[in-house]
């Protein structure tokens, strides 16, 4: 498998991640209103930034750092599909 076909699919992962997110964090705003809702997107939010910090303390920079960033949050999206 080459690089490129290993990135789409992380990255298809990642959206995948991403669209689930956001729907159990619509979940969480019917139940439980805008402060578990905003406890949740925080937690995601942080990680991001967290995972994009250390990326780029490792020397990854640009478009490449913040993929990396978002597919080290939302990339367990590979794991809800089939």
């Amino acid at each position: 498998m080459t690089g490129g076909n290993r990135s789409s699919t992380d990255i298809g992962g990642g959206h995948i991640g991403l669209a689930v997110t956001i729907i159990v964090l619509i979940v969480v705003a019917s139940f439980s209103g805008a402060r578990w809702t905003s406890i949740v997107a925080g937690g995601f939010t942080a990680w991001f930034f967290l995972a994009l910090t250390v990326i780029h303390i490792r020397g990854g920079r640009g478009r490449e750092a913040v993929r990396r960033a978002y597919v080290a949050t939302f990339g367990w999206g590979d794991y809800v599909t089939p």
